[in-house]
């Protein structure tokens, strides 16, 4: 028995594991596949790209700086989206997207920290 490529049907030439007939095949074959799930992915990564490149945008002196929601806002931070955080001892909790954070201060401030 032939195998035929999973993408566009054409018979494969080659070894007995091959399920694609080339490589334009098997990437077109897993992009769709996986097309509903990359999107939401793709979303979110994007959205968290985002929001670290406006966190590393402030100049961290000693590792932390003072910013205002304003501020963030203005630069298209959106604070849903986060990738973890951190309660101290005090109960005090961090917002982290990998390593730099933010914690809520007073009066609608914000001190952007740096994870080491």
């Amino acid at each position: 028995m032939k195998k035929k490529c999973l993408e566009c049907g054409t018979e494969i030439i080659g070894r007995i594991d091959k399920k694609y007939c080339n490589d334009h095949c098997r990437n077109a074959y897993n992009n769709r596949v996986n097309k509903d799930s990359k999107n939401l992915m793709r979303n979110i990564n994007n959205r968290l790209r985002k929001n670290y490149r406006i966190l590393e945008s402030f100049k961290l002196t000693d590792g932390k700086t003072r910013t205002t929601r304003t501020q963030l806002l203005h630069r298209g931070f959106d604070f849903d989206y986060i990738t973890n955080l951190y309660t101290t001892k005090k109960g005090t909790t961090y917002y982290f997207i990998y390593d730099l954070g933010y914690l809520p201060l007073d009066n609608d401030y914000y001190m952007i920290v740096k994870r080491e």
